[in-house]
Formats: structure tokens, sequence, C-alpha cells
């Protein structure tokens, strides 16, 4: 095992001194802050810009009375339909809309004219501006007014509850969907970009020529799971740098901006409006959203999620770096793996769409429970489960069968990294791993 741990410590640092390294770890959890805020602050500015879209409107509805808002401008046109068209490509107006002679309970023949396609924000605006017109006429025609009309608008709130034999518990579909999507989207990233980053390294050795003296005193598989370790502990190192980085600079943000002076203000002035901090506190406890919004948040398995979050991590990239690795060995170029990277990718791939279309919609359903028992899927689907709640058995036996997935497909690309790594100019297809595989020496 010592020659395992100093495959681990050189590959660690062997990554960990290069540049880009340096530059991912501190440009990663700069650059995206910055990109988003920069995209937002351009859409703002282009919005106010813009200002509203001008429409022409040729109303033969005459009971239709639309109003100009903040989204359009209107212009009635008096001229048929045909001249209207006309004058409209002539102009500079954004659009002209056709509305004929309608009924009111099943609206037809409303048409829009752009000089390019619209987007469906635009269109969707138009429709929901003639839509808020039909409504009112209906409202008038059965003589309901508005007032009556919102007391018919009831909004219920479901209090989901998980029971149990012994006690029940608060829960919050809303919550489990965002912990599940976002550490399964965490995986199924960190899987593609360091999966690649394993394979890129093997082709670099094995065109180096340092690796035939390595293999040459050490066993595949320890080398495997050594190189693999190594490289996974490379990407966590580098997640919780990002993690304190970025909580860093959201901290530094709000002070600079007075976020955390407003949210004082704020809570001062709830303070003097409610009283003392006994008002506060009798007030806060006799509050159902918020003693309701505690409950849910305090019955979250924080502990269970974040060690479950580690073991499949760590456990999904071993076994996917494993295969990459064994790839990047039968293969002299990156342009060469590309045959055989679609098989590699398309489980990643199934595991994310497959949490995004059955956990979300049924978490206990079969769909959910086979791709999360299943070590290629796995790492993807129980993250998106967790938050829902899994019982203790399926957790376990999904981490031991993952866990045999790993060690499995450690030793398979073992038997092939023994060879493949010494082979050059090999014209290699499935056929020739099949063979790699099976040679006993």
């Amino acid at each position: 095992m010592n020659k395992v741990f100093l495959i681990i410590q050189r590959e660690f640092l062997s990554k960990v001194k290069k540049r880009s390294f340096l530059l991912a770890t501190l440009l990663v959890p700069l650059l995206f802050p910055t990109v988003i805020g920069g995209l937002a602050y351009f859409a703002i500015k282009e919005k106010e810009s813009s200002g509203p879209k001008t429409l022409m409107i040729v109303n033969e509805a005459d009971s239709l009375n639309l109003k100009s808002n903040d989204s359009f401008k209107i212009t009635f046109v008096d001229h048929p339909l045909d001249q209207a068209i006309a004058a409209f490509n002539e102009s500079e107006e954004f659009g002209l809309v056709y509305i004929p002679e309608i009924n009111i309970e099943s609206p037809q023949g409303i048409i829009l004219y752009t000089k390019t396609t619209p987007g469906p924000a635009v269109v969707s605006g138009i429709e929901n501006l003639i839509e808020k017109h039909v409504k009112d006429l209906k409202l008038v025609k059965y003589q309901i007014d508005q007032e009556t009309l919102s007391k018919l608008n009831t909004q219920i709130a479901i209090d989901t509850r998980i029971s149990t034999n012994e006690d029940e518990q608060s829960s919050s579909s809303g919550i489990a969907s965002a912990i599940g999507y976002i550490t399964g989207f965490l995986i199924y990233l960190f899987l593609f970009v360091y999966g690649g980053q394993v394979m890129q390294g093997v082709i670099e050795e094995k065109n180096s020529k340092i690796v035939e003296v390595i293999v040459s005193t050490v066993k595949p598989f320890h080398f495997m799971l050594g190189k693999v370790v190594g490289v996974a502990s490379v990407g966590l190192l580098q997640i919780i740098i990002w993690i304190a980085i970025m909580g860093g600079i959201y901290g530094a943000a709000g002070s600079y901006l007075g976020l955390n002076q407003a949210r004082e203000a704020q809570v001062e002035q709830v303070s003097e409006s409610m009283g003392s901090d006994m008002d506060i506190k009798e007030s806060l406890a006799n509050n159902p959203k918020i003693k309701k919004a505690y409950e849910q948040i305090s019955n979250i398995p924080v502990v269970t999620i974040v060690i479950s979050f580690v073991i499949y991590f760590i456990g999904g990239y071993l076994l996917y770096g494993a295969l990459f690795a064994a790839v990047g060995s039968a293969v002299d170029t990156p342009a060469d793996a590309q045959q055989f990277m679609m098989p590699i990718m398309l489980p990643i791939i199934i595991g994310f769409f497959g949490m995004s279309m059955f956990v979300f919609d049924d978490p206990s359903g079969s769909m959910s429970f086979w791709l999360s028992m299943i070590p290629f899927t796995s790492p993807i689907v129980m993250m998106g489960r967790i938050g829902f709640g899994v019982p203790l058995w399926e957790l376990l036996l999904s981490i031991g069968l993952l866990i045999g997935g790993f060690i499995f497909t450690i030793w398979l690309a073992g038997r092939i990294y023994r060879v493949g790594i010494l082979m050059h100019g090999t014209k290699v297809n499935y056929k020739v791993l099949a063979k790699w595989f099976m040679m006993k020496n």
C-alpha cells in the first residue's frame, strides 16, 4: 500500500503545483459571479434603453379597447388590413396586430405581423394583453364585478408531513428538490470535468514514457487506484477552496453594498414596530408561516446529506475515473479517444436526466429506485432522492453497490491499462480492448 500512497502523493502534487490549477482555483470563483453579474447588468440596461415595443393595431372588434402598458405602446390604425401592412413595412414599428370581430367565448383569428421572428416572451406578453381585455368583457357580460372575482380566488397551502410509527415530521418538496438538483448537478459536472483530466493525464504520461518505469514496479490495479484517488483529491480540494472563496466574496460584497446594514435596519424597524424582545419572540413563535419554515429546515438531514455527498462524490469519480484512465491508456491522442467516450458519458447523462424526469416526479418510484442502485447512475440519482428521505437500507445498499462498482471498474481498467499503456501506434477498437483484457500476462 505504500506504493499506492506514493502514487497518490505524486498525482496530487503534480496537479496542485501546476499553474493551470492555481489559475482555475482562483479565477473560477471570480469569473462566474462576474459573468452572471455582467449579463444581468447589460440585460437591465438593454431593457431600460429599449423601452416599450410599439404595436400598430388594426381593431375590427370595437368592444376590445386595448391600452398601452410598460411593455407595449399601442397605436390604432384606421386603414384596411392590406394598407396597414404596407404602412407597417415602411415604418420602424415593432409589430402589427390584426384583431377581427371575435367571439369572446372563443376568440380566434388574431394575427401578429413582425419583420423578424419574435421571442416567445414578446408573443406571450401580447397574448396576455389581449386576454386581460377579453376577460374584462366577460366580467361585464356575466355581470361579475372585480371585487367578487377577487373573493372567488382561493389559495390552498398543503402542509406535507412524513408519518412513521414513532412520530411525524414536516417536509417540503421544494427544499428537497433544490437540495437534490444542486448536489446531483455538482457530481454530474465533476464527473465530466475531472474524468477528462484523468484521461488527458494518462495520455501525456504514455507519450512521455515515464509511466513505463512505474508500471514495471507497481501492479496495474494499485497504479490505477493511486492515480484516480490522487486526481479525485485534487478536485475535492479545489471545490473546498471555491466554496470558501465564494463565501468570502458574498460576505465582502454584502458589506460593501450595504446589504448587511440594510438587513440590520430592517430588523430594527421590525423590532420597533413589534415592541420588546419578548414580544418579538412570542410573535415569531405564534406566526404559523415562520414556525412551519423553521420546522421544515430543522428536519433537513444535513449530516446525512453532507456525508452522502462526499461518499457519492468520491465513489462516482473513482468509478468513472478508472474508465477514463483505461481509455487514455489505449490511445495516443485525445482525438483517438472520441470513439470510446460515448459509452462512458451516456450513463452520466442518463443519471442526470433520470434525476430530473423520475426523481422529482416520484422519488420513491421504481425507476428512481433502480437508477439510484445502479453504480453508474447512483451518484447523481441518489443525491436527487436523498432530500426527500431515503430508507437507511436503500442508502447502504446503494453505497455498497457503488463501492463494488468502482472496485470492479478499477480492476477492469487496470487489466486494459497494463497492456495499453505500453502500446504505441496501434489501431484500437473494442475487439482489441477485449483482447487486452483477456490476456493473462
